[in-house]
C-alpha cells in the first residue's frame, strides 16, 4: 500500500496513545523517526491531554510539519470525533480530534491503534505490494484490521476488523463485550492468565497450542468470507510463542479455509518492529493530507 500523502517531503507528527505511555515523534516520509519523546499515561491522570499537548509542542519545536496522525485504542466514533479508550478511564466520549486541532493548528487524523498498524504494515512492513490482507495483534487483548483491494475497511462506525470478537468457542468464556467464546476471551494474554493463573509466557505447551489453534481458526474463517490470503500478526503473545505458534496457526487456518481462493492463506509475523505503532500514526497523518 502506498499512501498518496507519502509524496509530500514535509515530515509529519505522529502520536501513539496507549494505556501506559503516549509517544510523539516527528517522522519523515521515508519512515525515519527524526525526533521523539514520551510520557507516562497513568501518572498524567486527569491532566493527560494537557501533557500530550506539551509533548507535541516540544517534539514539533519550530519545524514545519504537514499533519498530525494519531493511533489510539478504542472504542471511538469514526475519525476520532470522540474516543473512550478502555484503558484510559479519564477519557470517556472525549473529543480528541477537536482538542488536538485547537492545540496544534494542524490537520488531524485519528485511527484505532491496530487499524493504524495495518496501514504501516502495507507501507513499511511485510504487506508492501499486497492488495488484500488482515493485520492482527495477539497481546494482552486481541485486535485486528482489514485491508481489502488496497483500502482500509471502515464499516459503518469506523471500527471494522475486530477479529478479537469472532466466536471461536460456542458458549465459551465470558468476554468483556458481553458475549461468550470470543477469540479475545479465549486466546488473549488476559484470558490465558485468568484460565491458568499464570503469566502467558510461563504456561505449558497445551495452552500455547490451544491459543495458536484458536487464532488460526479465526483467521481462516475470516479469510474464507473476505477473500484474502495474508494475515500479519504482531503482539507479545504471538511473537513470544515463536515459530510453533505460527506453524500451528497456519495449520488451523488451512483446516477452516478450504475453498480454492484461500488455499494459499499464510499466517505470518508482522514485518514491523518496535516503531510499528508510531509509523502507523504517521501513515494516518499522510492519509489525512492526501
Amino acid at each position: 500500500m502506498t499512501l498518496p500523502g507519502m509524496a509530500k517531503a514535509i515530515p509529519c507528527l505522529a502520536l501513539d496513545i496507549g494505556g501506559t505511555k503516549a509517544e510523539v515523534a516527528m517522522v519523515s516520509r521515508e519512515g525515519l523517526v527524526l525526533r521523539r519523546d514520551r510520557l507516562d499515561v497513568q501518572r498524567a491522570g486527569v491532566h493527560l491531554f494537557d501533557e500530550i499537548a506539551g509533548l507535541l509542542a516540544r517534539v514539533r519545536a519550530d519545524d514545519e510539519v504537514s499533519a498530525l496522525g494519531v493511533a489510539c485504542a478504542g472504542p471511538m466514533l469514526a475519525g476520532g470525533v470522540s474516543v473512550s479508550p478502555l484503558n484510559i478511564p479519564v477519557w470517556r466520549d472525549f473529543a480528541l480530534r477537536d482538542h488536538l486541532e485547537r492545540a496544534t493548528g494542524l490537520p488531524v487524523g485519528i485511527e484505532g491503534d491496530v487499524r493504524a498498524l495495518a496501514l504501516a504494515e502495507g507501507t513499511f512492513g511485510a504487506a508492501r505490494g499486497v492488495k488484500s490482507y488482515a493485520s492482527m495483534v495477539v497481546s494482552t487483548g486481541v485486535g485486528g484490521a482489514l485491508v481489502l483491494d488496497g483500502r482500509l475497511v471502515n464499516g459503518d462506525s469506523g471500527n471494522a476488523g475486530h477479529l478479537g470478537h469472532l466466536n471461536v468457542v460456542p458458549d465459551g468464556r465470558l468476554c468483556s463485550c458481553g458475549s461468550r467464546g470470543c477469540l479475545e476471551a479465549e486466546a488473549s494474554g488476559w484470558a490465558i492468565a485468568e484460565m491458568t493463573g499464570q503469566s502467558p509466557e510461563f504456561v505449558d505447551e497445551s495452552v500455547r497450542r490451544r491459543t495458536a489453534t484458536l487464532v488460526g481458526r479465526a483467521i481462516g474463517t475470516l479469510a474464507a468470507v473476505l477473500d484474502f490470503n495474508h494475515c500479519y500478526v504482531a503482539g507479545s503473545v504471538a511473537l513470544g510463542y515463536g515459530d510453533d505458534f505460527f506453524a500451528i496457526a497456519n495449520s488451523s487456518a488451512r483446516e477452516v479455509a478450504t475453498l480454492s481462493y484461500v488455499r494459499d492463506l499464510v499466517v505470518e509475523r508482522s514485518g514491523l518492529r518496535a516503531d510499528g505503532p508510531i509509523l502507523g500514526a504517521a501513515c494516518v497523518a499522510w492519509r489525512t493530507v492526501s
